[in-house]
């Protein structure tokens, strides 16, 4: 599989070795879908361990403000890079969503042997959300960032498996401004390489395999039964709206739903500071007792 090159490339490698600074060290983890990569790092809090989990053709570098914010608060963060993606390695045969799904879990299971606080985004939430259902004695919460996974029509599934076929530089900068709340001016600069990453076999492999069929159905949802913390930004231009009425609709009533104002579909990049406040904020209520809204008196 190719990797990224140019200046992303640059980028990638210059937020490890920031975040190598920060206190995070690089793991290799073996799996069935190749070796794979993650950031681990203990902070000062005693907070239960918070996972990050990165979304399609991202990688855990991109959470770099975003965890170095959480470290001071935080007891243990870990942040693994998904197969194909990052600086984690290739794979022999198609990266279906159930091989993907199955590398995470040998992640987890292999690093973090303690319950945790599982965060997902995007794609990261999809898997994030079927851990839960399969794993919730693993949990101690779920918080999930513009989570995929909501089962939407069949004409807008379609809709957003075209959005992720990118074949030129200027689709890959019409990707990226569905991603901010407001575009930073370089980020057209990193368009070539996001289109290299969105051709990738990872991205390619994944949603073409992709169904309806691979997303939790309503009734297990209402299960859950862990404290849930779902954001969805005002500023959301990825996911239809029809995603987040999915889940008010079938998500437990002791889920907290929130649409903050100056988030897109990627508020890791938005507003990394007060992402980061909300997601310690979360772990702090969820291991003390149940969930509330910041709204609520």
């Amino acid at each position: 599989m190719a990797r990224k090159v140019g200046l992303l490339t640059a980028v990638g490698r210059g937020a490890r070795f920031l975040l190598n600074r920060h206190g995070f060290r690089s793991l290799s983890v073996r799996t069935a879908a190749g070796t794979l990569h993650a950031y681990d790092a203990r902070g000062a809090g005693h907070l239960p361990t918070i996972v990050m989990l990165h979304g399609l053709g991202s990688a855990a570098t991109a959470f770099g403000p975003l965890l170095i914010r959480m470290l001071p608060q935080a007891g243990r963060l870990v942040a693994p890079d998904l197969p194909g993606h990052g600086f984690s390695g290739t794979w022999s045969g198609r990266l279906t969503p159930e091989r993907l799904f199955g590398a995470v879990s040998e992640l987890l299971d292999a690093v973090v042997g303690e319950r945790m606080v599982l965060v997902g985004s995007s794609l990261g939430g999809a898997l994030a959300l079927r851990y839960a259902l399969e794993r919730p004695e693993r949990l101690v919460a779920l918080a999930l960032v513009s989570p995929a996974g909501a089962r939407t029509t069949p004409r807008e599934w379609e809709d957003l498996r075209d959005v992720f076929k990118i074949d030129s530089a200027a689709e890959a900068r019409q990707l990226l401004a569905r991603l901010y709340h407001r575009t930073p001016w370089y980020m057209a600069a990193l368009a070539p390489g996001l289109r290299d990453i969105m051709k990738g076999a990872a991205v390619r492999d994944v949603m073409g395999a992709a169904t309806l069929d691979d997303l939790p159905t309503p009734d297990s949802l209402g299960a859950l039964a862990m404290p849930i913390l779902l954001l969805w930004g005002q500023s959301e231009r990825l996911l239809p709206a029809s995603s987040l009425a999915y889940f008010r609709r079938h998500l437990p009533e002791h889920a907290v739903i929130e649409e903050p104002e100056g988030f897109g579909h990627s508020p890791h990049f938005d507003d990394p500071t007060r992402l980061a406040a909300r997601l310690i904020a979360f772990a702090k209520t969820a291991s003390v007792g149940p969930p509330r809204s910041d709204l609520e008196p």
